[in-house]
């Protein structure tokens, strides 16, 4: 008896089916059986399913007769399943990586439940991925185990079948099948969700729910959308039926109302000549089904709540026009301000250019108006320092404004305050370019920081890749802005200079962000660890792969639950996605994991690097910058030869020379685990790439760049301050010395303190 059976019904879905059946018979966790039920479909989706079922014995195929919809044709599956529990999968939707294997763990940590909750994220046609609007309440502290009672608020999720785990005893006990049409999970899963008395949840992602550019049966207009109000009166015949649930009943109601309004505001469902009765209809409804002395909860809904169960229609009309008006016209005034505004701001520019420099003003930015972060910013807490006569402002994009430390002047992208800045400004610092609008005054003084030492190709070098998408004049006018170029080694004041070529010039002066590692504490170490809630002794791994440009969208290219399985308990593993996929627009759905912590959102990578024990990166420059630490580095790289034909590279960072390859490499995932687990990682081999590597490439990075910055761009001092030879210097301990050294070191900073002390260092990676 297979521990899951997983239904996964089929109609006229040929595009998708491949992908939903790989996503299960690829899952690290094997014991399961896959039931295709081909719903009479006229595609082939009988013929990829027979085709599975050929290669894999996990997988049963049916072969329905006759077309009898989603809901019957998950009940035939329901009628040869043998699991001790059943998975519902849409044949359009996928199982992300490893996730059969958290809701097994799951299941056996909380003693087979009757019904587990999981989360999902909707996968869009654009390659988009967001997590659920609910995701908040999976990482809720409450009882692991619990009746519906003790956490009401998950009858608030969407009722669907595809987010639960069910004991397959427990549906045959309550006798629980699908009714025909549409909207079918409504009488299935309320009554599951109120019956089970004991309930858990998994804060993971396991499903992706795809969501189509079209061709979404439920965003089809038809009367079929009618079949809402026979599905809750199932529930509430079944209510009906269990006296003990009355108390539920309001809950439902209010549940229910929601849902017909839902379905009745969608323009797409509802065909505009039979709105008139779904109206009649929703009034009869619930007048039959009112609890005595309901009231819909106070908001913005409720009148339009009222409205539909009154049967309303045109009065619910009239409502929705006027908070369409109300959503609206804010929108079209502040578009008639910008065009209106635009060309008096441009002309406010050009005046405040005809105004002398301000000598004592500089501009900061990185990362695209990010906020503070990277080298710029550890210039700035350096500046404020040495300088502090000279004002400082950033540039900072409107939706990062919560995210700026207090303390710290900023302006928003084309404000007048803006514009003002960038004409009056004597000072301008940045680890990109600032943008074409930026005209560069007689007296005024550009210093480009980077953001990098460079493996893959940059600037004019990337001319002949594919992923070359840039105007390369315009690219040539912003770089001969720059009266500075800051280099962080040799290696890279070669790769600028060809790549970036103009009248700059260099400062090889090592890179302010990485000042911190030769300044940190053993105290800052342990800080850093407890802000993340890491136990004393944990072996922390961060993994922080770089963007690739031939993909739009991140995934991890491992399957991170797999990965902590191996390497098993006292393991910890810090995941951090590339900048470029902002964390507002995308989330990475396979991290919710024990012992995994997303920390893409973090705004130090440079704390996150004192906090671990080792990195594990495929060709992101911050394996120079962790080089400093002297701590291990473990290259994963599965696609390098893909990577090297879209972008190019100036290192073959896997070649394994000294003074080109870092540390350990694993070409896929089971040479991975194989390094991590046998040692490789941190044995004399690595250990004596690791050496030649920070020879090549940290022989600046001494813990002054900031200062010798400063001083030069700022204060005019022409003598750099000397370097402290690479064989003098005592870089931050790791967790591990940090930790015996506990007793020796002050008592722990307050968060506010602790953060503070390294406040001038905030990177995105």
């Amino acid at each position: 008896m297979p521990r899951f059976s997983i239904i996964v019904p089929a109609y006229k879905v040929q595009a998708y089916l491949g992908q939903c059946i790989d996503s299960v018979l690829t899952q690290s966790y094997e014991d399961f059986e896959l039931i295709g039920v081909d719903d009479r479909s006229p595609d082939g989706c009988g013929r990829i399913f027979d085709e599975a079922a050929a290669r894999d014995p996990r997988v049963t195929v049916l072969h329905l007769p006759e077309n009898v919809g989603l809901g019957r044709a998950r009940n035939a599956g329901l009628e040869v399943a043998t699991g001790d529990y059943l998975l519902f999968l849409d044949s359009d939707d996928t199982l992300t990586p490893g996730a059969l294997r958290a809701v097994a763990d799951r299941l056996a940590e909380c003693d087979d439940p009757e019904i587990l909750v999981y989360d999902y994220a909707r996968s869009y046609w654009n390659h988009k991925v967001r997590r659920s609007r609910d995701a908040e309440l999976f990482s809720r502290p409450g009882p692991q185990v619990f009746p519906v009672d003790e956490r009401p608020e998950l009858l608030g999720l969407l009722m669907v079948v595809w987010n639960k785990a069910y004991r397959r005893d427990f549906v045959e006990q309550q006798g629980l099948r699908f009714p025909p049409g549409y909207y079918e999970d409504t009488p299935w899963t309320y009554p599951a969700m109120l019956a089970a008395a004991r309930i858990a949840l998994l804060d993971r992602v396991c499903v992706h729910y795809r969501q189509r550019r079209q061709g979404n049966i439920l965003g089809t207009s038809s009367r079929k959308h009618f079949d809402v109000f026979d599905q809750y009166d199932r529930v509430f015949a079944f209510l009906d039926a269990r006296p003990e649930l009355e108390r539920w009943r309001p809950v439902v109601y209010g549940r229910m109302l929601h849902h017909l309004h839902t379905v009745v505001s969608r323009p797409d469902r509802v065909p505009a000549d039979a709105r008139p009765e779904y109206f009649r209809r929703a009034a009869r409804h619930c007048r039959r089904h009112r609890p005595a002395g309901y009231r819909p909860a106070a908001g913005p809904e409720a009148a339009r709540l009222r409205l539909l169960a009154g049967g309303r229609r045109r009065a619910h009309a009239v409502l929705r026009a006027l908070e369409w008006v109300r959503r609206t016209a804010p929108v079209a005034l502040r578009r008639l301000r910008h065009a209106l505004g635009r060309p008096l701001l441009g002309a406010y520019q050009r005046l405040q250019q005809r105004l002398p420099v301000r000598r004592d003003l500089a501009v900061f930015a990185a990362y695209w108006n990010r906020g503070p972060s990277c080298n710029p910013a550890a210039i700035h807490a350096k500046l404020r320092e040495l300088a502090p006569h000279i004002e400082t402002v950033w540039v900072v994009d409107r939706r990062r404004r919560g995210e700026v430390p207090p303390g710290i002047r900023f302006v928003h992208p084309g404000s007048r305050r803006h514009r003002a800045a960038m004409a009056r400004a004597r000072y301008f610092v940045n680890n990109v370019n600032f943008p074409d609008s930026a005209v560069k005054r007689p007296g005024t003084v550009h210093l480009q920081t980077h953001h990098g030492t460079p493996v893959k190709s940059m600037g004019l070098d990337l001319q002949p890749y594919p992923a070359a998408r840039m105007d390369f004049d315009r690219l040539l006018d912003r770089v001969d802005r720059w009266d500075y170029s800051l280099s962080s080694n040799r290696f890279s004041t070669v790769v600028w200079e060809g790549a970036y070529p103009a009248g700059y010039t260099t400062l090889e002066y090592g890179y302010p962000r990485n000042d911190v590692f030769h300044t940190a504490t053993a105290q800052d170490v342990l800080d850093a660890r407890a802000e993340l809630g890491i136990p004393d002794g944990a072996v922390v791994l961060l993994y922080a792969p770089t963007h690739r440009d031939y993909r739009s969208t991140y995934r991890p290219r491992l399957d991170l639950p797999a990965l902590m399985q191996a390497l098993g308990p006292g393991h910890v593993l810090l995941t951090r996605m590339h900048y470029f996929h902002d964390r507002h627009d995308t989330t990475h759905p396979d991290i919710a994991a024990g012992g995994i912590i997303d920390v893409s959102g973090h705004p130090s990578v440079e704390r996150l690097c004192l906090a671990s024990d080792a990195l594990i990166t495929d060709y992101s420059s911050v394996m120079f910058d962790y080089a400093n630490l002297d701590r291990p580095i473990v290259l994963y790289a599965d696609d390098w030869e893909v990577y090297q034909e879209a972008r190019g590279v100036y290192l073959d960072v896997l070649s394994g020379r000294p003074g080109e390859t870092p540390g350990a490499v694993a070409r896929d995932q089971q040479q991975l685990i194989s390094v991590l687990t046998g040692g490789a990682w941190r044995d004399d081999a690595a250990t004596a790439l690791r050496a030649a590597f920070r020879e090549r490439f940290c022989a600046f990075d001494d813990g002054r760049a900031a200062e010798r910055v400063v001083r030069r761009v700022f204060l005019g001092e022409t003598e750099p301050l000397p370097f402290v030879p690479l064989a003098d210097r005592t870089p931050a301990p790791d967790p591990a010395t940090a930790l015996d050294q506990r007793g020796t070191v002050p008592p722990p900073a307050t968060p506010a303190q602790g953060s503070g002390r390294l406040a001038g260092v905030l990177s995105s990676g």
